[in-house]
């Protein structure tokens, strides 16, 4: 072929003729490898010269230099999409900036700052040859013991979509063009989380009217902001998986929201359907359901190419059926200017920018602002003292990271997981920031692990996560911990979870501190020295007495590489506390699902045993001042569905210290044709305060964001009374009634 003459390759042409042009020259062997994308650790040979695979991933830096090298040598030299869970940074690329978790960012409720995160995740990916990333996740965390509440921004599907496009922006730059611009997955479309018991995976039970009213509305948010990828969960809905739901896919997704991106199944749903869900017969039945469904990218499903070639065989699928899904994968290859640039990596980039000075910064910045205090009795800032460290996380810098982040199993070529030399524990950051003495007592155990008696693989090859055995109490380790807690003037106890409980397949039936930490804590309490509680911990656990009345409480998420000097700064006072709850504690595990927009009408308030009221609750967080609000006033009490709503509510910093305080704009419709929450979210705005300062704050609110989803499924304004409600937290909340009288 001359290559100088081939249309597909004249860059001066529009990108839908030159996918025409590849199109039309394309054997249907070739067309069925571009749907698929496959694991770079499995047969990269095979998966490249044979199946003419469209994209991998699971790459190390060898790896995608050799897939390069492969590419080179097909026939139609079509390039690769090299993709990557680059979740809350550069998951796992040796000395990449790695932030908090994507729960842990939720919790500044900030999106510039998120759309930062993404930005430098993003440069520091497409150096290394990465064009797509598999994030933001756009699920609703409603059940603490699902295992991936981690990688959520929490509960509110407001803030969820605020903070979700803003990571899209951040990832796609300037646009595709841009060189260090990766494509923007938004996952899992669309209920994933909505699970039965917790269990991940399983069969979401969900009305097509409860997905409008909460669970689709930041993917359409992310639509609109031109995402380029959605990834399809692996769970059925109605008894249908999403891989093949035409009314998710076609009615509602491509038809009513006029989405035109590139879908993408998760791992292995089309072979689920197969294996596991046995919907379909075999993977030429599967293949062909998937096809016409709408699916472009066929996520690590080996068995689709020969499921494909069959179901042409066999005439389940036209070869037609494929062009569109190929074309759409094409265009993606087009519009990034692969055919022109390949963005192989560029060493020279990486030097300069993995790890560059200023990402270590906003690495801290985000940390700082993640932290999120939740009971201070006046213990801190920290007095002079000597200091005990103590608990089993306190000097874990790997499980400071949280999941996808190196250690946590997903990639083969960082065993040890991230350079321990880049990494501030809780323990580094108040040795380095403390002029008084620090001492460390490791006080308990938290878990073994044990074989599945079920095998070490699942039927698709994939590895059984190992079962968890938590480890019990060491008297000898809780004296140990007693005696330095005993000589200290301050106890800071460092508990949590750790990888093997969190996670793809790890979700848990309890919520207790498992292992010997509740019984270290009890042991603590118990000395009388004040003890200040950092729960690093991968979603909100049910916490013991001995920790709901310690002196200070302190939830840290998984808070990244910069975690432990943030947690030591705000101990000691040099920064504000300033980070609120994306997502409500439980008190207990048996109030599951634990969320503060519960609908309205059940019999009482409370079980007959047990409160339901949330330990602590959506929005909730202090500072180290007090901030007072004011009346809440409306300035037009009645309007039209296309008019503003317009308020003002005066915050005043009383205390002595500046606060960032996030003032939280909820919406209660009084009367409503169908069942709906008591309140939502709406908006959000933060104010910084100095002390003493007072400030009028301004709200906007347009009255089209007051909507319900009606019987019908469709979301309106009902004319009538509705209450504003603004406050610090979804439980303090100062109120103003206005009316919205009807459109005629």
């Amino acid at each position: 072929m001359d290559r100088d003459d081939v249309p597909y390759l004249d860059a001066t042409l529009p990108t839908a003729m030159r996918v025409a042009d590849l199109l039309g020259r394309m054997t249907l062997p070739e067309k069925i490898g571009q749907m698929m994308q496959l694991d770079s650790r499995e047969d990269l040979d095979d998966h490249v010269l044979r199946k003419h695979v469209g994209s991998i991933l699971h790459t190390s830096p060898e790896r995608v230099l050799r897939a390069h090298d492969l590419t080179a040598r097909t026939r139609l030299q079509v390039p690769l999409l090299i993709a990557e869970d680059c979740i809350h940074g550069h998951s796992f690329h040796e000395g990449a900036t790695i932030f908090p978790t994507q729960l842990g960012m939720a919790a500044t409720w900030d999106p510039s700052l998120v759309e930062q995160v993404a930005r430098v995740t993003a440069v520091e990916a497409a150096a290394t040859g990465v064009h797509w990333t598999f994030s933001p996740v756009l699920c609703i965390a409603r059940d603490l013991r699902w295992g991936r509440v981690d990688e959520t921004f929490g509960e509110d599907p407001v803030l969820i979509g605020e903070l979700a496009a803003a990571m899209v922006r951040g990832y796609q730059g300037d646009g595709l063009t841009d060189e260090t611009a990766i494509l923007a997955t938004a996952k899992h479309f669309a209920g994933y989380s909505e699970t039965q018991g917790g269990r991940d995976a399983s069969e979401a039970d969900l009305s097509r009217r409860k997905l409008r009213s909460w669970f689709l509305p930041p993917f359409e948010r992310v639509a609109k902001e031109g995402c380029a990828t959605f990834m399809l969960g692996y769970q059925t809905t109605d008894g249908v998986p999403i891989t093949v739901n035409s009314w998710l896919l076609d009615e509602v997704l491509r038809g009513e929201w006029g989405y035109q991106g590139t879908l993408i199944t998760d791992w292995d749903n089309v072979g689920r359907m197969v294996w596991e869900q046995k919907l379909q017969p075999d993977y030429a039945h599967a293949a062909a359901a998937a096809v016409k469904a709408g699916n472009d990218m066929i996520m690590t499903t080996p068995q689709f190419f020969e499921g494909a070639l069959q179901a042409v065989e066999e005439g389940l699928l036209d070869e037609k059926d494929l062009d569109q899904a190929v074309s759409r994968i094409l265009t993606l290859k087009f519009d990034l200017g692969l055919f022109e640039n390949p963005r192989r990596p560029d060493l020279g980039r990486q030097q300069v920018v993995i790890g560059h000075e200023d990402h270590v910064a906003l690495n801290l910045q985000v940390a700082r602002r993640s932290l999120v205090l939740l009971r201070n009795e006046g213990v801190l800032p920290l007095g002079k003292g000597k200091i005990a460290v103590v608990g089993p996380l306190a000097d874990d810098a790997q499980t400071q990271l949280g999941d996808w982040a190196g250690s946590s199993g997903q990639a083969d070529w960082l065993p040890d997981g991230q350079p321990r030399d880049m990494i501030t524990t809780v323990l580094d950051g108040l040795r380095e920031l403390s002029s008084q003495e620090v001492t460390y007592a490791r006080g308990a155990d938290i878990l073994t692990l044990e074989p599945d008696p079920e095998g070490e693989t699942f039927p698709d090859g994939q590895p059984r996560p190992r079962i968890v055995q938590p480890c019990p109490p060491d008297a000898a380790l809780i004296a140990e911990a007693v005696a330095t807690a005993e000589a200290a003037d301050y106890v800071v106890a460092v508990v949590g979870d750790r990888i093997e409980l969190v996670g793809e397949g790890r979700s848990t039936a309890t919520l207790d501190l498992i292992g010997g930490q509740i019984a270290l804590l009890d042991a603590l309490a118990e000395t009388g020295k004040p003890m200040i509680v950092v729960l690093l911990a991968s979603k909100p656990l049910v916490l013991p007495e001995s920790a709901r009345n310690a002196a200070a409480l302190l939830w840290v998420a998984n808070p990244g590489m910069r975690g432990g000097r943030a947690i030591a700064e705000l101990l000691h006072g040099l920064i504000e506390p300033s980070g609120r709850l994306p997502i409500s504690f439980a008190a207990h595990a048996g109030q599951q699902p634990t969320y503060y927009n519960q609908i309205r009408g059940q019999h009482g308030s409370r079980y007959a045993d047990l409160t339901q009221e949330p330990a602590f609750a959506f929005g909730e967080g202090l500072s180290y001042t007090t901030v007072e609000y004011g009346d809440l006033h409306v300035e037009t009490a009645v309007l039209r569905p296309d008019e503003t709503v317009r308020a003002s509510i005066t915050l005043a910093n009383t205390g002595s210290r500046p606060a960032r305080e996030t003032v939280q704009v909820y919406v209660s419709d009084a009367v409503t044709s169908v069942s709906w929450a008591d309140k939502e979210l709406k908006t959000f705005k933060q104010v910084d305060l100095e002390p003493g300062e007072s400030a009028k704050v301004s709200l906007e609110l347009p009255v089209s964001a007051c909507t319900i989803v009606d019987q019908h499924g469709r979301r309106v304004v009902e004319p009538g009374e509705f209450v504003l409600l603004v406050g610090p937290s979804s439980k303090d909340l100062r109120r103003a009634e206005f009316t919205v009288k009807p459109q005629f």
